[in-house]
């Protein structure tokens, strides 16, 4: 067998390519859920950022970039391939935290939105169903290069005034109903659709991808969200399990 030389002298352990940035929540989460490892075919690595919470994703996550960088390079030098986050609105961060490190990042769902603009001739309405629909707006699709034109045809649903969602994720309970969050997802994608004839679906909130093959059933459309990105990173980046070591 060839000699294997450890890439990074900081790393202890190896074989997690992907890095995800959560905030502090107390929710439980589920398979499906960003923050829950079962969601994934492959190993993940977590850092938590104590100050990050929903209300300061909502207002500024700006505020927080400092934080941010140095939970990206913690992920970086632990010998992850790849950076994310748990939180569309992180769109804001995408740049800065693309400069401040040395591997690929990709802070937001909000990142697919080109590639299913283009791939549906650029005439589709797009619905983008989305924890707070209030607080989402121009400065996060500028923040992933989302041009001005497919800006025009996003349709936004806001999940903050169906009850279930309110109560157990932007209000923080320690408890979770997905029957309750699965039937309010559907009825919102039944919305976009009658109502806005949307052609697509971007589930922007990290806690909602659970419930993306409801709506597909319900719709009939695609459907993208944080873990089809997440997926889709992950194989670009490890295709091999050389990219964990070096090979003499």
């Amino acid at each position: 067998m060839a000699l294997i030389k450890s890439p990074n002298t900081n790393q202890v352990s190896f074989g997690e390519g992907i890095g995800i940035i959560l905030l502090k929540t107390v929710t439980p989460t589920i398979p499906g859920d960003v923050a829950c490892a079962l969601s994934y075919d492959y190993p993940v690595r977590y850092k938590v950022i104590e100050e990050a919470t929903i209300s300061e994703m909502f207002a500024d996550p700006t505020r927080l970039l400092e934080q941010f960088i140095e939970a990206g390079k913690e992920l970086e030098n632990a010998g992850v391939k790849a950076v994310t986050g748990d939180c569309g609105f992180m769109a804001v961060l995408q740049d800065e935290m693309a400069k401040a490190l040395n591997i690929p990042v990709f802070m937001s769902s909000l990142l697919q939105i080109p590639l299913m603009d283009r791939m549906m001739g650029g005439q589709e309405k797009i619905g983008v169903i989305t924890a707070n629909s209030e607080s989402l707006g121009k400065k996060h699709f500028d923040g992933v290069g989302i041009s001005s034109e497919t800006q025009e045809r996003l349709v936004i649903g806001g999940m903050e005034n169906k009850p279930g969602f309110k109560r157990y994720i932007l209000d923080e309970r320690p408890e979770l109903d997905p029957e309750i969050m699965e039937d309010e997802m559907v009825e919102m994608a039944r919305e976009l659709v009658d109502e806005e004839g949307v052609g697509a679906f971007l589930v922007e909130c990290s806690v909602l991808p659970p419930y993306s093959p409801a709506i597909q059933r319900a719709t009939n459309l695609p459907v993208f969200d944080f873990i089809t990105l997440i997926d889709h990173v992950y194989s670009g980046v490890v295709q091999t399990d050389q990219v964990f070591y070096k090979h003499k």
